[in-house]
């Protein structure tokens, strides 16, 4: 990317899941707008190309199917893992085994995981490895805010310093 490319957009939105008038996923509002580097990677590219350009002022209203956005619900990335592994100093972390929390892991090799726990079991914990917005149609309807051109260090770092 470079500085004649890029460009800082702030927005505000409502996020929904299937459209319209689905379950409300998030919302930003004027007060702490979402603010990212165009084109840097950061965001899903099928937001990015439904948002690259609008100017300031102007609303937004679409869909992106859940191919496009986080993908379909992999069966593989529901796991059982041993309870044994949540055993920290000798002691079973009961207070991180709680049916709907969302934990970060390793796997063997380090790489970091996110996962959110479904059932827990005597000896097993089954586990959603998937994206939580996996599976969804993701509805957004919002305004953009500001445009302007990124700083020479927010285009060599790759995203938005903070003010």
């Amino acid at each position: 990317m470079t500085q004649s490319e890029a460009k800082v957009i702030a927005l505000t939105y409502e996020l929904r899941e299937g459209g319209p008038e689905g379950n409300l996923l998030e919302a930003v509002n004027k007060d702490q707008p979402v603010e990212f580097l165009f084109g840097a990677g950061r965001l899903n590219q099928s937001f990015e190309n439904n948002v690259k350009d609008l100017d300031t002022g102007q609303p937004f209203e679409f869909l992106i199917e859940a191919d496009n956005a986080y993908g379909q619900v992999n069966e593989k990335a529901i796991v059982e893992l041993p309870k044994s592994i949540f055993v920290i100093d000798g002691k079973l972390a009961e207070d991180l085994l709680v049916e709907g929390n969302t934990i970060n892991m390793e796997d063997q090799e380090g790489n970091p995981h996110r996962g959110k726990i479904l059932e827990i079991g005597e000896e097993k914990v089954k586990m959603d490895f998937n994206h939580p917005l996996a599976g969804m149609d993701l509805h957004f309807r919002g305004e953009v805010i500001n445009r302007r051109k990124p700083t020479t260090d927010e285009v060599k770092q790759g995203y938005v310093k903070p003010e």
